[in-house]
């Protein structure tokens, strides 16, 4: 996730922990974590034929680089709400299969240069190992979708790079939802060969990406940022970032009112409190997505110092993600049969 630079920058680094076994359950998240639904929008399937393999965000705030397994699998740990609000969105699809994995810490985020991209690449080697495990003991030729935020978006994408793109597993791929990260337009055809963008709310075997901001606040530097990474690597292409509107899911329709948000998921008493609908609307605007009005009411702050919203990408939007991926996976069955 994308935070200030943090306190913790100076503090001696841990050697890394065992990595996980991905044939022992216990490096799975339970799938209890994963079963709750928020009053109010599409049950929870009973017998699913489609999975998601879920990466999760960052929550390691240690001045560590990498989290280990007993403490990502914590019962009061910050991931088992995440899983309930995130990964959960899904279960009215899908099965959702989701690894633990020592994940690079906030520190790993605010210090790329001297040992982040270390930390990252030790998290993205249990998620590929995991995504392997499940491939070839649990896919059984099952549909998919990737999903992921933040930094789960992050290895999202390099599974899309090292397992997906031009590979066999396409075919089963239903769509990879790569949220909360900044994602070229000009690197479908280039850094992705074959696979592009979702430009309808029912296409599959493609990525959908967004990165949510309130409206009128400063995205010039999130904008520069990510195309200027994109430049480094490319010559020529479009940097533009990919935006796609989660309350149509449609190229052709941007922007939306906050009367075609079904609901949206506040921080409340539960995992999953009742969603509320109409409370806020969205448009893509060069490459971001704008959110308007500000749902502090429903306890949805942005980071601290700006009108970035990117804890809340899913939430805000939970009930139109949900509906979505119900449909893309029908989608996905009745053109596969």
């Amino acid at each position: 996730m994308i935070l200030p630079l943090i306190a913790v920058l100076s503090a001696a680094v841990a050697p890394a922990t065992a990595a996980p076994d991905y044939d022992n359950s216990a490096s799975w998240v339970p799938g209890r974590m994963m079963r709750a639904a928020a009053p109010g929008t599409l049950p929870v399937a009973r017998y699913p034929k489609v999975d998601v393999f879920y990466v999760h965000p960052t929550t390691f705030r240690d001045a560590r680089w990498n989290a280990d397994l007993t403490e990502e699998s914590r019962a009061d740990g910050p991931n088992v709400p995440l899983m309930a609000r995130q990964a959960g969105v899904f279960n009215a699809c899908c099965r959702v299969l989701a690894p633990w994995f020592r994940q690079a810490s906030f520190r790993a985020f605010a210090d790329r240069n001297t040992g982040g991209e270390d930390a990252y690449d030790l998290a993205y080697g249990d998620v590929l190992r995991a995504f392997d495990h499940y491939i070839a003991h649990d896919n059984h030729g099952r549909p998919f979708m990737l999903v992921g935020h933040s930094q789960g978006a992050l290895h999202v994408l390099r599974l899309l790079r090292e397992r997906i793109d031009g590979m066999p597993a396409a075919a089963h791929m239903v769509a990879a939802y790569a949220i909360g990260l900044g994602i070229s337009e000009g690197d479908f055809g280039t850094t992705y060969k074959h696979l592009q963008p979702c430009r309808g709310s029912i296409e599959t075997g493609c990525v959908i990406s967004w990165a949510s901001f309130l409206e009128g606040s400063e995205t010039a530097s999130y904008i520069a940022r990510n195309e200027a990474k994109y430049r480094k690597v490319h010559d020529g292409g479009d940097p533009k970032l990919l935006c796609v509107n989660p309350l149509t899911f449609d190229a052709t329709q941007p922007s939306a009112g906050k009367d075609l948000n079904p609901g949206t998921l506040p921080i409340g008493a539960g995992l999953t409190p009742p969603v509320v609908a109409g409370a806020v609307g969205a448009r893509c605007e060069n490459g971001v997505l704008l959110v308007t009005p500000p749902p502090a009411a429903l306890g949805l702050d942005p980071i601290p110092g700006g009108g970035n919203m990117h804890y809340h990408d899913i939430a805000l939007f939970y009930a139109a993600i949900r509906t979505n991926a119900v449909a893309r996976a029908d989608a996905f069955l009745k053109g596969h049969r």
